[in-house]
């Protein structure tokens, strides 16, 4: 099934016709609306009639979050104060808060993208959908929850916490669909084997979870303890929120990303270069439809490539492999670039281990130590120490087989690593202490 099958489905010279129209008319918005981008534009001496072309658009500069950061709260905004009736913003934990603003039409257009993207992952108006992302400032709750009110699916906002009573409603209210981060969704699983609640009972077919970069083996770690078909979704709030891209549940194979809404590139992260299809670089985006908060060029950090080729779905826009990990989280350590996500593919192999991890950075002797944190299993938690510094070494060879790096492996206690409402916290480094 496909929600709105005429865009979705479009021939790619229709849709770069489209793109080039929506393009023009954005520029021509932020250049009349946003000092930053008149700036900008100043700067490269253009002005937004020279861009004839989608290719043209290499040629304009980068937006980054500190662009953002530098014009907070409001002064990227293009339309004003009286039109804007939603704000959003980051948490802000790495710096000054992003602020993002909806116009009412802006609004419609996101649950329109949401409701695509609730469809392609499974859903459809006969659903239930358990909504265990955030409300408030984070875009996930709300972003889903308009989403499954255009689609006309019932939608219970029980965003994330009161873990326990989120396990009883699932068993009372038989909701079909779970959406959430994937590190609580198995937060979830194990607060339900707890209870003595098994998730083969409970009635979900389809989970649509995103917010953080997440590796193929804890999906399949997903799927057998939920029983379900779990699918990747994308999104930021400084592009839109949740719904930029999703996963059909059809194939599983990328991110359909709705081109009618956002153009997107992959650059060389070091150089700006944008990179053809299917080489692995830092995503880009440029939105087409907002009003209130349009963007150009944004660098997102995350690490993805391109695949322009059709899906068995039928959908024909581009699809983007699931985020690897970020330039800004990825490690490096001893000169081996590390992303947690590498990390946790290793660590999903190994089943004496629980998918609960961390990493710790320090510098000692000017030389970088990496400790990997991870839970172990209850049913090995009562083995002999010898046991289980058979196991450290395990996991320490597996890393180094996978990643070239060496580190040091703790094996800690079931549920002694907190566990996370949003998205996980996966790395401490405190060489930036």
């Amino acid at each position: 099934m496909i929600y709105d099958i005429d865009f979705e489905t479009m021939p790619r010279e229709t849709l770069e016709v489209i793109q080039l129209k929506r393009l023009q008319a954005t520029l021509e918005r932020v250049y009349a609306t946003v000092p930053f981008y008149q700036q900008k534009f100043k700067e490269i001496g253009k002005i937004p009639s020279d861009i004839k072309s989608l290719e043209d658009l290499q040629s304009l500069p980068f937006t980054t979050k500190q662009d953002l950061r530098d014009n907070y709260p409001f002064n990227m905004f293009a339309a004003p104060m009286d039109n804007v009736v939603r704000i959003h913003a980051s948490s802000g934990t790495t710096g000054q808060p992003t602020v993002v603003g909806y116009t009412a039409r802006d609004i419609n257009s996101w649950a329109e993208l949401m409701a695509r993207s609730l469809v392609a992952g499974g859903a459809s108006r006969g659903d239930i959908i358990h909504n265990a992302y955030g409300y408030g400032l984070f875009t996930g709750g709300l972003g889903v929850h308009y989403g499954a009110e255009k689609l006309g699916a019932s939608v219970i906002p029980v965003s994330g916490g009161n873990t326990n009573r989120q396990i009883i409603i699932m068993k009372d209210f038989g909701p079909t669909i779970l959406t959430a981060t994937p590190s609580y969704t198995l937060h979830l699983a194990e607060v339900a084997s707890e209870m003595g609640v098994s998730f083969q009972d409970l009635k979900f077919k389809f989970g649509i979870f995103g917010a953080e970069p997440w590796s193929e083996s804890m999906r399949n770690e997903i799927e057998n303890k939920l029983n379900l078909t779990a699918v990747d979704i994308y999104g930021l709030s400084e592009v839109m929120g949740p719904g930029v891209a999703i996963e059909c549940h059809e194939a599983k194979k990328g991110l359909h990303i709705f081109e009618d809404h956002f153009i997107a590139e992959v650059i060389n992260p070091e150089t700006g270069e944008v990179l053809p299809y299917g080489e692995t670089g830092e995503l880009v985006f440029t939105s087409l439809m907002k009003e209130a908060f349009p963007i150009i060029r944004y660098r997102t950090r995350d690490i993805t490539c391109l695949n322009p080729e059709p899906c068995i779905c039928g959908r024909t826009h581009l699809r983007m492999t699931k985020v690897s990990g970020r330039t800004d989280d990825m490690l490096i350590i001893r000169g081996v670039n590390v992303f947690p996500s590498q990390i946790e593919s290793v660590l999903m192999d190994i089943d004496e281990v629980e998918p609960h991890y961390q990493l710790v950075v320090d510098r000692e002797n000017n030389l970088d130590i990496l400790t990997v944190k991870v839970e172990i299993n209850e049913s090995i938690f009562s083995d002999e120490v010898k046991e289980l510094q058979v196991l450290e070494k395990k996991i320490i060879k597996d890393i180094k087989e996978y990643l070239g790096v060496s580190t040091i492996v703790k094996l800690v206690e079931p549920k002694t690593i907190a566990r996370s409402e949003g998205k996980a916290v996966r790395v401490i480094d405190n060489r930036k202490l």
